[in-house]
């Protein structure tokens, strides 16, 4: 009899497990042979060889859903120690104006998905661009769908970190002094992308990540002087980005990483003297190969009803 020894990284060992140990109890009824006993994160499985080579394989299988998908049902149990793992499937509540292509699933079942067409374009052309400007007006989910991107990317192992990153400049409104430690002074700058990541990653793995900053959330300002690689870069806001700001920006690309720019040319909050850096990242990269520059519209607005006949009444889309 011979021993194989297990370690749960990057996942709930209680997700795993199930309610109860449910799905444990799963798990050893179909490996009748094998003495299985799991402790926290270590499993200790005691058999044949071909029984801990089958068992390994399966296990394995359960762990990639789990990383995949931050759940498991007692149907994925199933049919993963029956057979190889399959997508669930990707419709969600009949929902047809959400159907296509999961890009990433997230706790309690949320399911990310790109709802129109130049979403989709978003999705297809980072697969063969390292870098991609999504603009377009408010509430086209260009900021929603990039962080999408870079949690399946960190997901999947294509990269070891997410970056996200943008302008810290007001909107319009003077703030003055904001009390707290610096991370208190910026979030506030930072809110929208926490709210994106809280709908991807469960809460207590987000938090993980962010202690030991496999996602890093910073103002553009703390990009200078870096080089950014293995990573998947996403600047939001860059409308409010400077000439120089955006060209920092862009030059910190190490050669393994993924960059998403994020903007809305009719929401400028630069003081009225100073230029937008996109305006002329978007005239003068255009032709750049590896450089792809997708333009959102009223089409893509996906909030209220209402948001896109807003923008309408302010001119931001016709």
């Amino acid at each position: 009899m011979n021993e194989l020894k297990l370690t749960i990284e990057h996942i709930n060992p209680a997700v795993l497990w199930g309610a109860n140990n449910d799905h444990f109890e799963v798990i050893k009824k179909q490996y009748p042979k094998l003495k299985i006993v799991a402790r926290g994160n270590e499993i200790k499985i005691l058999g044949d060889d071909a029984e801990l080579n089958l068992f390994q394989d399966k296990m394995n299988k359960l762990i990639q859903h789990v990383e995949k998908f931050d759940s498991l049902n007692s149907n994925d149990v199933s049919r993963i120690l029956g057979s190889s793992i399959q997508e669930p499937s990707t419709e969600l509540n009949g929902d047809k104006s959400t159907t296509g292509e999961v890009i990433v699933f997230g706790p309690n079942g949320i399911m990310v998905k790109a709802r129109t067409a130049n979403q989709r374009r978003m999705v297809d052309t980072i697969a063969t661009n390292d870098i991609v400007f999504a603009i377009g007006p408010a509430g086209t989910g260009k900021t929603y769908t990039a962080v999408a991107l870079a949690v399946r990317s960190l997901k999947n192992k294509e990269v070891k970190r997410i970056i996200l990153t943008r302008p810290a400049v007001e909107a319009g409104e003077n703030l003055g002094f904001l009390p707290g430690d610096l991370k208190e002074k910026i979030d506030p700058y930072l809110r929208p992308l926490y709210d994106a990541l809280d709908d991807m990653i469960p809460a207590d793995k987000l938090k993980t990540y962010l202690e030991n900053r496999t996602i890093e959330i910073a103002p553009l300002a703390f990009m200078r002087g870096r080089t950014l690689d293995n990573c998947f870069v996403i600047l939001d806001e860059a409308q409010n980005a400077t000439d120089m700001q955006l060209k920092m920006f862009l030059t910190r690309m190490g050669p393994s990483a993924k960059f998403i720019v994020t903007g809305d040319v009719t929401q400028i909050d630069l003081p009225k003297k100073q230029q937008s850096g996109l305006h002329t990242a978007l005239r003068i990269l255009t032709d750049i190969k590896g450089i792809d520059i997708i333009y959102l519209t009223g089409e893509d607005v996906v909030r209220h009803k209402l948001v896109r006949k807003i923008l309408a009444a302010y001119g931001d889309i016709q």
